[in-house]
């Protein structure tokens, strides 16, 4: 059941935010579900090796590039996503960070802690 909250808030918090960002579009709320799934699998298989992979540079800039990781991670969703677009990697940026972080507050108010 867990589970099924955090893709709803996350697939909530995307689409609200393609209504904020303006290079970051869905086609529908569908689209915005879609990619909560698409992105907890990625985040799963291809998050782990991008961040192994890139461990030095991760190291070297105390953190920083694990943003731009996120920010990969979205771009490749979109790649697989058809209803979905993201105008560059700057706009996946912004919204990688401002998916992150609302996410993690709406999480940490719909998540009890019993």
């Amino acid at each position: 059941m867990n589970l099924i909250i955090r893709l709803l808030v996350t697939a909530v918090v995307a689409f609200f935010l393609t209504k904020i960002l303006s290079g970051v579009h869905f086609e529908g709320f569908s689209t915005a579900i879609v990619f909560a799934i698409v992105l907890g699998i990625l985040n799963l298989i291809v998050s782990p090796v991008l961040k192994i992979l890139g461990l030095p540079l991760t190291i070297l800039t105390l953190g920083l590039f694990s943003l731009v990781i996120n920010a990969l991670v979205i771009l490749i969703a979109d790649y697989f996503i058809d209803g979905m677009t993201i105008d560059g990697f700057w706009w996946a940026f912004i919204f990688s960070i401002a998916l992150s972080l609302i996410t993690s507050l709406v999480n940490g108010i719909f998540t009890s802690s019993d």
